[in-house]
C-alpha cells in the first residue's frame, strides 16, 4: 500500500502553558494543530487539566507561637532570655545585667544557708479595720493576693544563717499588694528586730514597697514609728542593723526603717525616694536632674553606703558582718 497515498490523521497534543512561548510535538508531513486555549471536557480519552490560580506578591510565613515559661525578654536590652538560665542567674539578665523582680522566698533561698531559715508569724494575716470599700473591698484584695501569691502578706521574717552569721532577717515582696506596708507588716518587722535584740544578732531587712497600705489609714502610718523605735533599742545595744533597697522603694516605708540602717545598699538602677518622680516634679516646678532617684544618684549624693548586684550580696553581707560584728565576738572571748 502507498502510503503518500493515505490520509495521515495527527491526533493534537495539549501541552500545559508554562509561558508565552509554547512548543508542541509536530509529525512530519502533517500541518501541526495549535494547542487548545480552554482545556477540554472530561470525556473519555481526553485530559483534564486544572488551571491554577498564581499567587502574587511574597507568601506570608506563619508566626510561631512561645510557649509561655519558657522565655523571657529582658525589658532593657531586648534579648530572649531562657528562663532556666534566668532562674540560675537569680533573675539577673546575663547580657546587660537588668534585675528582675523577684519573691521574697527566692531571695531567702539565695541569701542563708541550705535548711537554716526558721520563719516566724507565718500565720499572721491583716483584717479590714477600717471596713474599706472602694473598686473592691480590701476583704476580697486581701483574698485575691493570698491566692495569687501565697503568702499572708507582703513580708517573711525569720531567723537563719548567712554564712558564720546568725542573723534575722526580713524579705519584703512586691507581689503582694505592691509591698504596701499594713499592720501585719509593721507587727512582723517590729517582732523580728525586738527577737534580733534579744538574741544579739544583726538584722537585715530587704525593703520594696510603694509605701504605707492606704486601705489601712493610719494604723498603717503607726508603723513607721513603731518599726523605727524598735530599731533604736537595738542600737542601743550596739547590734548592726543592714537595710538593703530593691527596686522600688517610696513612701512610708523608704521615711521610716528602710533609710535608718548603719549600712544602707541597693541594688544597681533601682528606683528610691518617698514621693514619685512626678509629684517632686509638679510640686517644685523644676525640671529633674538625669537618673533622679536612682541608685546610682543616691550613691553619688551620699544617701546609701554602696551599690551591690544581687548574686554578689551574699558574699558582701558576709563582709560587712565580719567587721561589725568583729568587736561583739572578740569581747564574747
Amino acid at each position: 500500500m502507498n502510503l503518500s497515498s493515505q490520509k495521515l490523521i495527527a491526533k493534537p497534543i495539549y501541552v500545559p502553558l508554562m509561558s508565552t512561548t509554547s512548543f508542541t510535538k509536530q509529525t512530519p508531513g502533517v500541518t501541526p494543530v495549535e494547542p487548545a486555549l480552554t482545556p477540554p471536557s472530561n470525556d473519555a480519552g481526553a485530559t483534564a487539566f486544572v488551571k491554577k490560580k498564581l499567587k502574587l506578591g511574597g507568601t506570608k510565613t506563619k508566626k510561631r507561637d512561645i510557649p509561655a515559661g519558657l522565655w523571657t525578654k529582658c525589658p532593657e536590652c531586648e534579648t530572649m532570655l531562657f528562663d532556666k538560665e534566668l532562674d540560675e542567674n537569680l533573675k539577673v539578665c546575663m547580657k546587660c545585667q537588668h534585675h528582675f523582680p523577684i519573691g521574697a522566698r527566692e531571695r531567702i533561698h539565695s541569701l542563708v544557708e541550705t535548711c537554716t531559715f526558721e520563719e516566724m508569724d507565718a500565720n499572721m494575716i491583716s483584717v479590714d479595720v477600717l471596713g474599706f470599700t472602694g473598686a473592691a473591698s480590701y476583704k476580697d484584695k486581701l483574698a485575691a493576693n493570698w491566692k495569687k501569691t501565697n503568702l499572708k502578706d507582703a513580708v517573711i521574717t525569720g531567723i537563719g544563717m548567712i554564712g558564720s552569721h546568725r542573723v534575722a532577717l526580713g524579705v519584703m515582696d512586691f507581689s503582694f499588694l505592691g509591698g504596701s506596708m499594713g499592720s501585719v507588716v509593721g507587727e512582723k518587722l517590729t517582732r523580728l528586730i525586738e527577737a534580733g535584740t534579744e538574741k544579739e544578732i544583726p538584722v537585715i531587712i530587704i525593703s520594696t514597697s510603694g509605701g504605707a497600705r492606704m486601705y489601712e489609714g493610719m494604723f498603717s502610718l503607726m508603723q513607721m514609728a513603731k518599726t523605727c523605735a524598735a530599731l533604736g533599742y537595738h542600737a542601743k545595744a550596739k547590734l548592726p542593723y543592714i537595710s538593703v533597697l530593691t527596686n522600688p522603694d517610696y513612701a512610708g516605708v523608704m521615711a521610716s526603717y528602710a533609710s535608718v540602717g548603719d549600712l544602707i545598699l541597693a541594688e544597681p538602677k533601682a528606683l528610691i525616694g518617698f514621693a514619685g518622680p512626678r509629684v517632686i516634679k509638679d510640686t517644685t516646678q523644676a525640671e529633674l536632674p538625669p537618673g533622679f532617684q536612682t541608685a546610682e544618684f543616691l550613691l553619688d549624693h551620699g544617701l546609701i553606703d554602696a551599690i551591690v548586684p544581687r548574686n554578689e550580696m551574699k558574699e558582701r553581707l558576709i563582709g560587712y558582718m565580719d567587721f561589725l560584728m568583729a568587736g561583739r565576738k572578740a569581747a564574747a572571748k
